[in-house]
């Protein structure tokens, strides 16, 4: 409203642009009641409430709420786009592409503006609202120099994050700048100490809204019981294959998926030399037929294609093309133990590694459904033990853990997990997952079927642990 009494330009367009009408009204509401109840400003200007326009009497200028549609935004030459609650249109397909075609108009107008508003997303950040809340962290920390654009983020130091004190009440208010005033205080006091005796899930959305704590995993009611420890064990930051093969001393390999609507996962699980510790390296494949089948979740993949963690492939077969030449890699480094594949799709695989020079009898069908609780449950105790126990003054863990590099892509995996009680055991489907992909998760317990075999160490001799007996 400020900027329209101070528009000089004839006609100027302004819009609020959300992804559903009430969020719309959120801002309209309070515009047009400054209109109502203020005589200046309604001599100024004219209030349409059925077509939630606000015109200015002398300029033409108008105010109007947009709807988030690609067709209804084309060609507008908004001088200034008020954008509210940004991380729903995370959650939509082609959303960075209806928001680039509702503010291009700013190519024609120098003096235009944007303005995005938004509280944290419930779900892990996707699409365009990770895009942008990337760029506003990084121009506010300096890593982008952009004079034009100026972020303002409610949310807590990392260093507080990292003791765990974003989630103590009293630190509401530092990320509630009205906190006392319009915001409540005993309401959100109360509300806290409500979600958090509800549990995880209940806490976590609370902590989302109010507290602007970004959700790194999904966890749901009926979440794989480790998933709660998943964070935790992303002791081996940005975990490399070279990494891996130089801290190991025997990896098994698990393959999972693979289908036009599916993902392709490969999972390496390495034991460690001297601790004897797990570690995890993970990375999937998709083809183009994925992001149209799957429209829901492509511009999250899209995410973690740039990020590194996911390949997009245009001919089927590269994908396990791929697989084989990472796998026969570890062949050749002399640790590969075994590799384990859902019997359904093992064909495909075993030609391919063929192809690449490991040997058939290195491939084994690892066996579906409720046969993977014993897997299942071996990462879970590996998973709790990584995050449950402290590590010595050389920062090394205990024996017994399970750890990985901390991928997006895999704790948005382990987020999408969906247990199934099948008697006495645990059951992880695709079925009960939904659209949510499992693939490098499926992957993962695979390998950990074949680890957990206590494989000897690969290639190194017994005379590298004791000497040499002279008789």
């Amino acid at each position: 409203m400020t900027a329209m009494i101070l528009n000089w330009r004839m006609s100027a367009e302004y819009a609020i642009l959300a992804p559903t009408i009430e969020v719309a009204n959120n801002s309209f509401a309070p515009s047009r009641d400054m209109v109502k109840h203020e005589e200046d400003l309604d001599d100024l200007f004219q209030v349409q409430a059925h077509i939630k326009t606000i015109t200015h009497r002398t300029s033409g200028a108008t105010l109007k709420v947009v709807a988030a549609d690609a067709n209804t935004v084309s060609g507008k030459k908004s001088v200034g786009t008020l954008i509210d609650e940004v991380w729903l249109f995370g959650k939509m397909p082609n959303a960075e592409d209806m928001l680039r075609e509702a503010t291009g108009g700013l190519a024609s107008r120098p003096e235009g503006f944007i303005i995005y508003l938004t509280t944290q997303s419930n779900d892990p950040p996707a699409g365009v609202f990770l895009q942008k809340l990337r760029y506003a962290r990084d121009v506010r920390d300096g890593k982008i120099v952009d004079p034009c654009f100026v972020p303002v983020i409610f949310e807590h130091p990392p260093e507080m994050v990292r003791r765990k004190e974003h989630l103590k009440v009293e630190n509401l208010a530092m990320v509630n700048p009205n906190f006392g005033f319009s915001v409540d205080q005993a309401y959100l006091e109360r509300e806290f100490r409500k979600a958090q005796d509800t549990g995880e899930e209940s806490f976590r959305g609370f902590l989302a809204k109010h507290a602007n704590v970004e959700i790194g995993l999904a966890l749901r009611s009926d979440r794989w019981a480790a998933a709660e420890f998943w964070e935790a064990a992303a002791l081996a930051p940005s975990l490399s294959i070279e990494e891996l093969i130089e801290r190991c001393e025997v990896i098994d390999a698990g393959v999972d998926g693979g289908g036009l609507d599916d993902l392709l996962g490969l999972a390496l699980v390495g034991r460690e030399k001297g601790t004897r510790n797990w570690l995890a390296w993970t990375h999937a494949w998709a083809h183009p037929s994925v992001f149209e089948r799957r429209k829901e979740i492509a511009d999250t993949l899209r995410d973690f294609e740039h990020e590194g963690d996911l390949t997009v492939v245009e001919q089927i077969g590269d994908d396990v093309t791929d697989v084989a030449a990472i796998i026969a890699h570890v062949h050749a480094a002399g640790l590969l133990d075994k590799v384990g594949a859902d019997p359904a799709g093992i064909g495909g695989v075993l030609d391919a590694l063929a192809e690449a020079g490991v040997p058939e009898d290195k491939v084994i069908g690892i066996s579906q459904g409720w046969k993977l609780s014993g897997a299942i449950k071996t990462t879970e105790r590996r998973l709790a033990a990584a995050s449950g126990r402290k590590a010595d003054d050389s920062g090394t863990r205990p024996d017994g853990t399970l750890i990985h590099g901390g991928q997006r892509l895999m704790a948005w995996a382990v987020g999408n997990a969906r247990v199934v009680p099948v008697g006495n055991a645990v059951n992880i489907t695709k079925q009960a997952s939904g659209t949510g992909k499992i693939d490098p998760l499926m992957a993962i317990f695979d390998a950990v079927s074949l680890m957990a075999l206590n494989p000897p160490a690969q290639g190194a001799s017994v005379y590298e642990s004791r000497g040499i007996r002279f008789l």
